[in-house]
């Protein structure tokens, strides 16, 4: 059915993604990677968080049992800050590094490698209030209003829960020393983080689904912007078309003056033919003097039915010899015995004798 009002109906072609990308206009989630760490992040401290936590404890008490004499001045306390700091730097560095990473991974595996130096310079349009009002207001905006409506609601409803299964273990705190409440507490605020952040994680990968649709249907065009886009790649399908005539009117003007010298004419049976000369006087092998497809193919048998040039019907052969040998090119090796069986049978035909077999260059 053809396209009304500008409808944009066919897919979007290499070009046109390629010059989007080249924009920064590509399908990504905003909370994918952030959520995404947030997971990893709680999940390394859920696991390594008491190891560090003693690490602490047994730094602060070995520092607490030190010699009563010890001499306490600003020099010694602050080389042993200097010591507690950077043994925690030796063991949180890594861990810091390995979560650098992976913000860097989780925004490549949504767009890939980009760098855009244009994005870092200021867009002073953006600063226009009639222009921030409209974004305000627009549907996008409200789309991610109302997704971070239920983002909020979600959470709340994920950390509710997760809380309400501790409520008993929650309500017996009481009886518990206070290390092994600041303990438990801890624990509970670890794994009601993660499953935050698993919600979290899962509403961004719906989130990007749903940019990933909306970059697609953003990048759809009219069949007039794909024809533009030829014209301004290719040029004027109609010049084309010119050009492509007058080329194939000079291939078939030659033709007239280089098939009459061939002693053969190899076909397929109709859309390939090659003529084919041989003189075993002066050649080593013999050549390809033509050959053509379709129209071409049909202006050689023509020709050669005028001049009195054998025509023989050999499928794979045409084949080979169209796809393998060059214009004014002898043939290879390999097609000499099936070029020499034809040879021998036009000969025959004329009543001539058979011409020395060609001759490997």
């Amino acid at each position: 059915m053809p396209e009304q009002n500008g409808e944009k109906s066919q897919e979007a072609t290499p070009h046109r993604r390629q010059q989007a990308r080249e924009e920064g206009h590509v399908a990504r989630s905003q909370d994918l990677a952030s959520a995404a760490l947030l997971l990893t992040g709680t999940a390394l401290l859920l696991f390594l968080g008491q190891d560090l936590v003693e690490f602490f404890l047994d730094y602060t008490r070995s520092q607490l049992a030190g010699e009563p004499g010890l001499d306490a001045g600003v020099n010694t306390i602050t080389s042993q800050w200097q010591q507690l700091a950077l043994s925690l730097a030796k063991v949180l560095l890594p861990i810091l590094l390995l979560l650098f990473v992976l913000a860097i991974v989780f925004n490549v595996l949504q767009v890939g490698l980009l760098f855009l130096p244009q994005k870092l310079v200021p867009d002073l349009s953006r600063l226009d209030p009639l222009q921030g009002l409209q974004r305000l207001f627009s549907l996008p905006s409200a789309v991610r209003l109302g997704f971070g409506m239920i983002k909020v609601i979600i959470v709340s409803a994920v950390a509710y829960a997760a809380l309400q299964n501790q409520r008993d273990a929650i309500l017996g705190l009481t009886a518990l020393a206070l290390p092994q409440i600041a303990w438990f507490l801890t624990d509970i605020l670890l794994w009601t983080t993660i499953k935050i952040a698993a919600a979290l994680v899962i509403l961004a990968l719906l989130d990007y689904g749903f940019q990933w649709w909306k970059h697609e249907q953003d990048l759809r065009m009219t069949t007039q912007e794909i024809r533009e886009e030829m014209k301004n790649l290719q040029g004027d399908p109609q010049i084309i078309q010119r050009r492509r005539a007058v080329q194939r009117q000079l291939v078939l003007s030659r033709l007239s003056s280089t098939v009459p010298k061939a002693d053969v004419v190899v076909t397929n049976p109709t859309e390939l033919a090659v003529a084919i000369q041989y003189d075993a006087e002066t050649m080593n092998a013999p050549i390809v003097v033509a050959k053509g497809a379709g129209v071409i193919a049909q202006r050689i048998r023509r020709l050669a039915l005028e001049h009195g040039i054998p025509i023989v019907e050999k499928k794979p052969l045409a084949q080979a010899l169209f796809k393998e040998v060059d214009l004014n090119h002898p043939i290879p090796s390999q097609l000499f015995a099936a070029v020499a069986e034809v040879l021998a049978y036009v000969y025959q035909l004329k009543g001539k004798p058979l011409p020395k077999p060609p001759q490997a260059a």
